[in-house]
C-alpha cells in the first residue's frame, strides 16, 4: 500500500500564493500557511517552515512565479531586473542548500530565454516551469528510492540523520525514500533515527514520517549512534544532502560527518542520497561550501521551558557540516549509484540525468 502525507508545498487554487505545511511545529500541530509576499516567503525558508533541499527548490520556483505576478513593468528589462532582485533576496535566506539558488537561477533563465514574448506570456511560462520543477522532483525521488532499495535487505538495521523524507521533497524523499518504498513492498527492517540537534528534525519529522508509514523506528539521541553501531544493530547508514561538491564532499545537517566517521570505524556502509540538482560541479570541495550559522538561542533555550545554559554563555551553532568523500561508500542519484572516484561518477551522473537540460 502507498502512504499518504500532507502536501508540503503547493499553490493555492488561483495560483496567487504558495501554501506550505509549517514544518516548524510538527508533529504536535498540522498548520498550513498561505504566503503572498517576498518577506513571508523569505521568513518561511529562514525559519525552516519549509525545509529540505528539494522542497526548498520547489518552494523557490513557486515563490518566484507568484511574486512575478506582482511586478509592475512595461518592458522586459525592468521586469527581469525586479524578478532577479526578488530572487537574490530569497536566495540570501539560506546559503548552504544549493537547490535554492539552482531553482532561482532556473526560473530567471526561463524568463530570459522568453524575453521576446509579452510579460503576461512570460509569467505563464514561469508557472509551467515551477510545476515542472515539482514533477521532476517526484520522478527523481522515485528513481533514487529504487536505486537505494538495492542497498539493504530484509531484516537489516538502518540509521539515518536529519530528515530526508516526503516532507523534505515531494514524494518518498531521498534518504527515507528506499525505506518507504521497501515498506510498501512488504519488506521488514528497523530504522534508528538520530534526533538531530539543534532543530530536532529527526525526532520531530523523521520519526513522524516513518511511524506514520508503519515502519519499525527507534528514536535515539545523536550521541547514541556509536553504541547502536557497536552493538551490531546497524547494517547501513542513509542520509540526505544539501550540497555535493565535485569531489564528493557532502554538506548535510550538523552531525552527519560524525555519523560517517563512526560508520567507517565499525565497517558500516555510509550512503548519501540526493538528486543531481544538489551536485555543484563548480564547487571543487567541501572547503568551498559556505556553512550557515544559526541563532545561539536554539541551543540555549529553544526546546526548554526555561534556558538550560548559563545566560550569555558563548554558543557555536552551525546548521551543517561537511562529510569528507573518503568516508562515503556511495552517492545515490536519480541517474544511478555513484561510487569513487566521485570526480568521475558525479560528473557522469549529471551528464546522463534527463533533467540536466533544465539546470
Amino acid at each position: 500500500m502507498k502512504f499518504q502525507y500532507p502536501e508540503n508545498v503547493a499553490l493555492n487554487e488561483s495560483e496567487t500564493a504558495v501554501v506550505i505545511l509549517d514544518q516548524s511545529i510538527l508533529p504536535n500541530e498540522t498548520r498550513f500557511l498561505t504566503l503572498l509576499t517576498p518577506e513571508s516567503c523569505y521568513e518561511a525558508i529562514q525559519k525552516l517552515r519549509v525545509r529540505g533541499a528539494p522542497a526548498i527548490g520547489i518552494f523557490a520556483g513557486y515563490a518566484l512565479y507568484i511574486l512575478s505576478k506582482t511586478i509592475r513593468a512595461d518592458s522586459f528589462p525592468v521586469f527581469f531586473q525586479k524578478l532577479c532582485e526578488v530572487g537574490s533576496y530569497l536566495n540570501s535566506s539560506r546559503p548552504t542548500a544549493v537547490n535554492l539558488s539552482w531553482a532561482i537561477k532556473r526560473m530567471e533563465k526561463t524568463a530570459e530565454k522568453n524575453q521576446e514574448k509579452s510579460i503576461a506570456e512570460i509569467i505563464a511560462i514561469l508557472g509551467k516551469e515551477a510545476h515542472a520543477i515539482q514533477q521532476e522532483d517526484i520522478d527523481m525521488c522515485h528513481s533514487i528510492s529504487e536505486y537505494g532499495l538495492s542497498l539493504f535487505k530484509e531484516g537489516d538495521g538502518l540509521l539515518t540523520h536529519c530528515n530526508a523524507g516526503p516532507l523534505a521533497t515531494s514524494l518518498y524523499g531521498t534518504a527515507l525514500g528506499p525505506m518507504l518504498l521497501a515498506k510498501e513492498r512488504g519488506r521488514n527492517f528497523h530504522v534508528f533515527s538520530d534526533e538531530t540537534r539543534p532543530l530536532l528534525q529527526g525526532a520531530r519529522l523523521t520519526s513522524y514520517e516513518l511511524q506514520k508509514a508503519g515502519i519499525d523506528v527507534t528514536l535515539i539521541c545523536d550521541n547514541m549512534a556509536s553504541l547502536v553501531m557497536k552493538n551490531g544493530w546497524v547494517n547501513a547508514c542513509f542520509v540526505g544532502c544539501d550540497r555535493v561538491a565535485a569531489n564528493g564532499d557532502v554538506a548535510n545537517k550538523i552531525g552527519t560527518s560524525g555519523v560517517a566517521i563512526l560508520a567507517k570505524h565499525y565497517g558500516i556502509p555510509f550512503y548519501v542520497l540526493g538528486p543531481t540538482s544538489t551536485i555543484d560541479l563548480s564547487c571543487k570541495s567541501g572547503d568551498d561550501i559556505r556553512i550557515e550559522l544559526r541563532d545561539p538561542e536554539e541551543i540555549r533555550e529553544k526546546w526548554y521551558r526555561e534556558p538550560m545554559a548559563p545566560e550569555h554563555v558563548k554558543c557555536y551553532n552551525p546548521a551543517f557540516d561537511v562529510t569528507d568523500h573518503t568516508l562515503i561508500t556511495a552517492i545515490v542519484t536519480e541517474s544511478g549509484i555513484c561510487r569513487p572516484p566521485f570526480t568521475e561518477s558525479l560528473k557522469k551522473a549529471c551528464q546522463t540525468s534527463k533533467y540536466q537540460s533544465a539546470r
